[in-house]
């Protein structure tokens, strides 16, 4: 069940792909989005059902559902030229971890930290807030905390020796 509910998160962010970016279409599949990546866990782990494969589409599914959102927002948001060499930087880190820690590991690490899940809900809501929050502002707190969240899963992905 929990691997279908993050199926559900694959299928909103591609619907996404085909919605104008802040009409009601594109905020219904956004919040169908984020409602599986927080039910999905939930799910798996009231079920008994948490297994690699599951840990593994999650980290697929959020990776999907925060690129298309990048393709979505990102020419949209008018943000100062800084939080874009932010976000580049922030997306090279956590794909530096991806292949570092399936070099180091031989499987595909997903670091599911409360500072991961802070950047992701403060990511997350940013759409909801560019009407009344001054996108400078609400990028430097999503970026800070994506950039310590990403570092934090680096020292993650490199301490660990034998399981992630």
């Amino acid at each position: 069940m929990a691997n279908i509910i993050t199926g559900i998160r694959v299928l909103a962010s591609i619907a996404l792909l085909f919605c104008t970016a802040f009409t009601p279409a594109f905020y219904f599949w956004y919040m169908a989005a984020g409602i599986s990546d927080i039910a999905d866990g939930a799910v798996a782990r009231k079920t008994n059902t948490v297994s690699e494969f599951g840990s593994s589409l999650d980290t697929a599914a959020d990776m999907i559902f925060a690129t298309i959102c990048c393709i979505k927002l990102l020419p949209l948001l008018s943000m100062p030229t800084w939080a874009y060499y932010f976000v580049a930087i922030i997306a090279v880190i956590k794909l530096g971890n991806i292949l570092s820690g399936y070099m180091i590991h031989k499987k595909l690490t997903a670091v599911h930290s409360v500072i991961n899940k802070a950047a992701g809900g403060l990511g997350f809501i940013l759409p909801f807030t560019v009407s009344f929050i001054d996108i400078r502002y609400s990028a430097a707190v999503v970026c800070s905390v994506a950039a310590a969240a990403a570092i934090h899963e680096s020292c993650i992905v490199f301490s660990r020796r034998n399981s992630t």
